[in-house]
């Protein structure tokens, strides 16, 4: 089995964000439950709209670790767009005006979609049929956000009591 560029990519994305995930998550108890929960949530909704797009045709994973499976991408659906979730809800800028959250939000989703460009145009990770940028934009910016609402309300009584 000879290891392609692809391969090499899903394995430094792995280690990435093993790594991201041991360096930027706090230790404590609370924290990391919290980022259970964000990584939990972000990884329902991408199984969800991952397979959508997939079964609809609209894009595909020409290089997917399980075949027989799914036709989904596990590494980017399972572990990395969730990995990121986790430190954009445990970094987010509370109690900062409408403009910096909304500019904290389309950071992670344009970061996230510019590296999603530059693997469609340049492996066979991700083909767009009837699928462009700013559809991966807008549905990140969307599922980010329902991500962090559904943190907050999970850990509303919580938080309050903190403060």
């Amino acid at each position: 089995m000879e290891i392609s560029l692809e391969h090499i990519i899903l394995g430094i994305s792995w280690l990435a964000m093993a790594l991201a995930l041991w360096r930027w998550v706090p230790k404590d108890r609370h924290s990391l439950r919290k980022a259970q929960i964000a990584f939990f949530c972000k990884q329902a909704i991408t199984w969800l709209f991952g397979l959508m797009v997939v079964e609809w045709g609209l894009l595909s994973y020409p290089i997917h670790e399980f075949e027989h499976a799914t036709n989904t991408s596990f590494t980017f659906e399972f572990f990395v767009y969730p990995s990121i979730c986790v430190l954009y809800n445990l970094h987010f800028p509370e109690n900062q005006g409408y403009v910096t959250t909304f500019l904290y939000t389309a950071a992670y989703c344009s970061g996230i979609t510019i590296l999603e460009v530059l693997l469609e145009k340049y492996t066979l990770l991700i083909h767009y049929i009837y699928w462009t940028w700013y559809w991966t934009w807008i549905t990140l910016f969307l599922t980010f956000c329902l991500s962090r609402t559904y943190v907050k309300w999970f850990y509303h009584g919580y938080d309050q009591k903190k403060t």
